[in-house]
């Protein structure tokens, strides 16, 4: 009598994006987050803090403020959205919440959908509250509306929260989450154009952050920062963003992985 071989174990199919398992999600990460005020106060507190930290280090040079504090409203809750973002997707893995959740009727991406839904909704409310105390009570000079500004500050918000959501499928740990932010930040951070003008930067140099999706956010925020109106190089630049916010998370959806090796 013959063995018969046990059958293949197949790889579970592909399922698509489905707007109300995606809605679901997303409602499950926020009731998450209000049962965590430490991480509600990392979100939404942290980048006022530094704002308002910055503007009394220049004290006694408001110019310097106007000119830098513009870019870094953008910088500073995409940082904070890689850091929660990314720790944030790890522990679901490692405590095994994502595989049963992917053994349901979910996809990968309405997963990842869910999850930037979800910060999203708090990067709105983050990037608000940073523009508003900026302009209006830290008296951060810009030419152009303070709404275009919002606009930068929220996309800047969303890459960061791609961008968490696309490493954490490469941690193994939450300290390894941490350690991703000199690989993936800090290089994009020195090569913006916040210390010095990009022209003015080795060419090769030069070349990378052409690349980089920061630099783009910080051309944004000085295209807002100089011109009254909507310029073409303010389309391009948030368009860069926006379209490289959007590949990383497809990235995030593709390189998810239900649990830890």
């Amino acid at each position: 009598m013959t063995a018969t071989a046990p059958p293949a174990t197949e790889a579970p199919p592909a399922r698509p994006l489905t707007p109300s398992r995606t809605a679901a999600t997303a409602g499950r990460v926020l009731r998450q987050l209000t049962h965590d005020p430490r991480t509600i106060a990392l979100l939404v507190i942290v980048p006022v803090l530094l704002i308002t930290l910055l503007r009394y280090v220049f004290d006694g040079a408001t110019g310097t403020f106007d000119a830098i504090g513009a870019s870094l409203l953008g910088i500073f809750p995409l940082i904070t959205m890689f850091l929660v973002t990314s720790i944030a997707t790890l522990r679901e893995r490692t405590s095994g919440t994502l595989e049963r959740l992917l053994a349901l009727p979910l996809g990968k991406g309405d997963l990842i959908a869910g999850y930037a839904l979800a910060f999203g909704a708090v990067a709105v409310l983050q990037s608000a509250l940073a523009t508003a105390v900026s302009i209006w009570l830290l008296g951060l000079d810009v030419t152009g509306s303070p709404w275009l500004l919002l606009l930068v500050a929220l996309l800047d918000a969303l890459l960061g929260t791609a961008l968490g959501l696309f490493v954490s499928a490469f941690a193994a740990s939450e300290f390894q989450a941490v350690q991703f932010m000199p690989a993936v930040i800090f290089p994009q951070l020195l090569l913006c154009g916040l210390f010095t003008p990009r022209e003015a930067m080795h060419p090769v140099l030069e070349a990378i952050s052409n690349v980089l999706p920061m630099s783009y956010a910080v051309d944004g925020m000085n295209q807002v920062l100089h011109h009254p109106d909507i310029t073409g190089d303010f389309v391009r630049d948030i368009a860069v963003v926006a379209g490289s916010a959007l590949l990383v998370l497809c990235l995030g959806a593709i390189t998810l992985r239900r649990r830890t090796p």
